[in-house]
């Protein structure tokens, strides 16, 4: 799928009305406390039989096609707890929504998810979820990460964020967090997908991150409220990241990181999937230089992310190049003729420097006096001799940039 160019960020949640019936959103509601983030089978009733039916299949007493007993029995347990319209109401009181496909808020880019698309994402927060994603970079990346990491993942939010792009990342230790801190100290955009409910704030360290994040950006759920974290919801969680941006730049990660997941979705989803590399000595780089190895692209800052993943012949990064030194300017003449003169403060005649020069002597002389006045070259009687650096650099602090031609 390829995600059309977002218009400018909103801080304004849609107001258009949600195309989606009242029945409908309950049913969804529900849903989410009855199957886990991604459950395939529930994916397949909800696209052939819609949400109500689905809902009174897996809360009913006949037999489910293409699941276990065992399975079976465990959607009925679930459906014992369900109760939509208290988690509407919990939602409502945080100043969230349920935002479910079919509303004007919802991002079809995690249509390319299939059956795996969330069933309805809860989100607190006023911007638009849908605009915010258009213009959307996942960072994420090691938990224990480094000063480096942690470093270069706030830089590289920070800098996306003042382009216009929104940060999303799972609101973590480590990479995430650095992350949304680098956003929200830039002012601009972020959001945070969680593998719990919207009102659990997890780690419980990040209590205050998280209000922050709702404040300023959204944070997202596929859980409904109350819902804690399980080992494979984080896991799950990190399919949402990757549909959800245009991109996943991964800072610092093991090799059994779960960062590494989340790219592999990306690249499975047809997303651009992004590294920065580390020390080749750190254990904490070793995933991203695999990833590199086989299927990322290597990244150092955002110019270079913006460029992968913003529209093709606008976004550019600047070239890179090091720093023009002064004989840099030197035309290929002048060049050959400073070329040619003895080191070691060793002297040589004008006649000597055109014949290793390869130049007539009228030429030579006449390069001589140019490289004289701009510093790097003096005089002693019919010899010449290279300028001592110090010298040299003192007369070139009163010249200018003319190239010698």
């Amino acid at each position: 799928m390829t995600i059309p160019t977002a218009p400018a960020h909103t801080t304004e949640p849609p107001d258009a009305p949600a195309r989606l019936g009242d029945e409908e959103r309950r049913a969804r509601a529900a849903l989410t406390r009855i199957a886990e983030p991604g459950d395939e089978a529930v994916g397949r009733w909800l696209r052939r039989r819609g949400p109500v039916e689905t809902l009174a299949m897996l809360t009913g007493q006949d037999e489910l096609p293409g699941v276990s007993d065992r399975r079976a029995a465990g959607y009925r347990v679930r459906g014992t707890r369900v109760r939509p319209d208290a988690d509407l109401q919990v939602i409502h009181d945080l100043g969230g929504r349920f935002v479910c496909p079919g509303d004007e808020e919802w991002p079809t880019q995690l249509d390319d998810l299939g059956d795996q698309r969330p069933i309805g994402l809860w989100v607190c927060g006023r911007p638009s979820l849908r605009m915010w994603a258009l213009r959307s970079v996942a960072l994420v990346g090691a938990r224990a990460c480094g000063a480096y990491g942690s470093h270069v993942a706030a830089t590289l939010a920070a800098d996306l964020a003042e382009a216009g792009w929104t940060v999303v990342s799972g609101a973590a230790y480590g990479i995430d967090a650095a992350a949304h801190r680098g956003a929200l100290a830039a002012g601009g955009a972020t959001a945070a997908v969680l593998a719990c409910g919207v009102d659990v704030p997890y780690p419980a360290g990040h209590a205050e991150l998280l209000r922050r994040v709702t404040q300023q950006g959204l944070v997202v759920a596929e859980l409904p409220p109350g819902d804690h974290p399980t080992r494979s919801r984080f896991v799950l969680r990190n399919r949402v990241i990757a549909a959800l941006t245009r991109g996943t730049v991964v800072v610092e990660a093991q090799l059994r990181s779960g960062s590494l997941v989340t790219a592999r979705w990306a690249r499975q989803l047809g997303r651009v999937v992004m590294g920065v590399p580390g020390p080749v000595t750190s254990t904490l780089s070793a995933g991203v230089h695999e990833l590199l190895r086989a299927e990322a692209q290597l990244v150092t800052d955002a110019p270079e992310v913006i460029e992968l993943v913003g529209t093709i012949g606008e976004d550019l990064a600047p070239p890179r190049h090091g720093p023009v030194l002064p004989r840099d300017l030197l035309g290929p003449a002048a060049a050959a003729v400073l070329e040619a003169l003895p080191g070691r403060r060793r002297t040589a005649t004008a006649e000597q420097i055109a014949r290793d020069a390869g130049l007539g002597l009228d030429e030579t002389t006449g390069r001589l006096h140019e490289l004289h006045a701009l510093g790097f070259v003096e005089r002693d009687g019919p010899h010449w001799r290279l300028t001592p650096p110090q010298l040299r650099r003192s007369a070139r602090n009163g010249g200018d940039n003319t190239r010698i031609r």
